[in-house]
């Protein structure tokens, strides 16, 4: 296949084989690595999701995946997250926001290693993980 030429988007899961320009995974790693630091931070998975709506749409079918991926989490993490600290007035909301941050960080996680293998992450659409 010649340089330059429009590549067929690979289905989710598959693996993309390198190629000499293999596309920046950079600011997907970041955006990770801003979700997780928000543990620490608090206000940087907000900056992590303006970044996501900024570079999505400009990359590969794989590394768009990742930012769309990202854009749900934070979103319905905020939903939960709503969720749960209304329902810390009847205390279940406390077990519901330890669950709350494993979900993230398992997310994160999973988002990470999909980078790493230049693979959409699985299950994009998914609620839970």
């Amino acid at each position: 296949m010649k340089e330059g030429a429009p590549q067929q988007a690979p289905g989710k899961g598959e693996v993309v084989s390198e190629s000499p320009r293999s596309p920046d995974t950079t600011m997907v790693t970041v955006v990770y690595a801003l979700y997780l630091a928000s543990f620490v931070v608090g206000f940087t998975s907000v900056i992590g999701v303006v970044i996501a709506y900024t570079y999505g749409g400009s990359g590969p079918a794989w590394l768009d995946e990742h930012y769309r991926y990202q854009i749900r989490t934070f979103w319905i993490g905020l939903l939960y997250a709503s969720v749960a600290t209304l329902l810390t007035l009847i205390v279940i909301g406390f077990p519901l926001l330890l669950a709350l941050a494993v979900w993230f960080i398992v997310r994160c996680v999973k988002g990470f290693k999909g980078v790493q293998e230049k693979r959409a992450p699985h299950s994009v659409d998914s609620w839970l993980l």
